[in-house]
């Protein structure tokens, strides 16, 4: 029998009832925003993770990208800063499937089973059982992509090349998707969330990974093991979109930043 990972904030970051959720998501990609980008192969996203009325519209221009360009996708390797659990090096789930409204995801225990020779890498449930960094992305995956495989990594006190190193892993296995779960800045008013987040964006864009602090991004090492695998692979990032909750859903004295980017 399947050991399953129940959804943990369905009816909190989004919708419970799969036809809600369904018909919102489909109206979050409808409504975005289409842009001008490069042609060449999309290799890896960063989208935000809060509550789909603050993030979901920049979460959605990206993963519209997604299912125009990467329909060749059956692998997606999804990481994300842990919120509820403190623990070190990267964790990966013991069970086989991770459950939402929209129905089961197959875990790649396979891929899973090929990171056991990083020492910084535990088999762990307990970061996961909670975590919304990753649970957030899946209906999107689900709505965006036909059907694939899930490698989902909660990462906790690890170093940015740590991260590097497994994202380069699979590196040529080029049906693989990865997708990395971060907000920006974090209870500024709406100007000065701006200015930093515009700051953020500027460095990501130029692979600056060493420009980047928990203050610009709660899902920083991440990001930084990510873009260190642009730099070393000679990949470009995009920014696609770049708001705040004060742009969404929320008031403008006290905002969150979300930034949506593709790596292509």
């Amino acid at each position: 029998m399947n050991q399953i990972r129940p959804s943990a904030v369905a009816g909190l970051f989004y919708p419970a009832s799969k036809h809600q959720l369904q018909d919102e998501v489909q109206a979050y990609l409808k409504q975005a925003q289409q842009i001008d980008s490069p042609q060449r192969p999309i290799r890896a996203i960063i989208a935000p993770h809060a509550g789909y009325q603050y993030s979901g519209p920049i979460a959605a221009s990206v993963y519209r990208m997604v299912a125009e360009r990467c329909a060749n996708v059956t692998h997606v390797i999804l990481l994300g800063p842990a919120h509820r659990v403190a623990f070190r090096g990267i964790a990966a789930p013991s069970v086989d499937q991770f459950m939402t409204p929209l129905g089961p995801i197959d875990l790649d225990r396979e891929n899973i089973k090929s990171l056991e020779k990083f020492s910084f890498v535990h088999v762990s449930d307990l970061p996961h059982q909670e975590e919304h960094s990753l649970e957030v992305h899946l209906p999107f995956l689900q709505t965006v992509l036909s059907n694939f495989q899930l490698t989902p990594l909660v990462v906790g006190d690890c170093r940015p090349d740590q991260v590097h190193q497994v994202l380069d892993t699979f590196w040529n296995q080029t049906d693989n998707l990865i997708v990395i779960s971060s907000d920006l800045s974090h209870f500024h008013d709406y100007t000065t969330a701006q200015r930093m987040d515009q700051a953020t964006s500027h460095a990501i864009e130029t692979l600056a990974y060493d420009k980047l602090d928990y203050d610009h991004a709660c899902g920083r090492t991440p990001v930084q093991g990510v873009l260190l695998l642009a730099k070393e692979h000679g990949l470009t990032v995009q920014t696609v979109d770049l708001r705040n909750s004060g742009d969404t859903a929320g008031t403008k004295d006290r905002v969150v930043g979300y930034g949506a980017y593709v790596i292509s």
